[in-house]
């Protein structure tokens, strides 16, 4: 009588054939940049005029592309036209402001990072 070896299922070796395959598919990249953080903070309501805007992002910036808008609650610019990336520090956006009166203001940015993906955003804060 004949006997019929087989070690493994042609399911079984199907199936761990793909999850072998996906471990070693490489990572995917995030592809946009995130702030990870800003003077005044997100949202906050600060006491007197700031004398700067700034936001850190996750990863560095190309400052060629990369910008920096502070508008009053009429849409007007306040900002002093000064917006940059930091030259010893590419993971920062900075700008100057003009004296701010009480209000809410928007900021307004668009980076692109030095892998060449974009990314804008917004965000408010309240001067009391």
């Amino acid at each position: 009588m004949k006997r019929n070896r087989r070690f493994l299922d042609p399911g079984w070796v199907a199936v761990l054939s793909f999850f072998a395959l996906l471990c070693s598919a490489p990572e995917p990249s995030r592809g946009h940049m995130l702030p990870s953080h800003a003077e005044p903070k997100v949202g906050a309501t600060v006491t007197g005029s700031p004398s700067h805007v700034r936001i850190w992002f996750d990863s560095a910036m190309d400052p060629a592309s990369s910008t920096i808008t502070v508008l009053d609650e009429s849409g007007r610019k306040v900002d002093r036209g000064d917006g940059r990336v930091n030259t010893s520090d590419a993971t920062l956006l900075e700008v100057s402001l003009s004296p701010l009166s009480s209000g809410i203001y928007r900021v307004l940015w668009n980076v692109t990072g030095r892998d060449g993906h974009r990314s804008v955003g917004d965000f408010t804060f309240a001067v009391k």
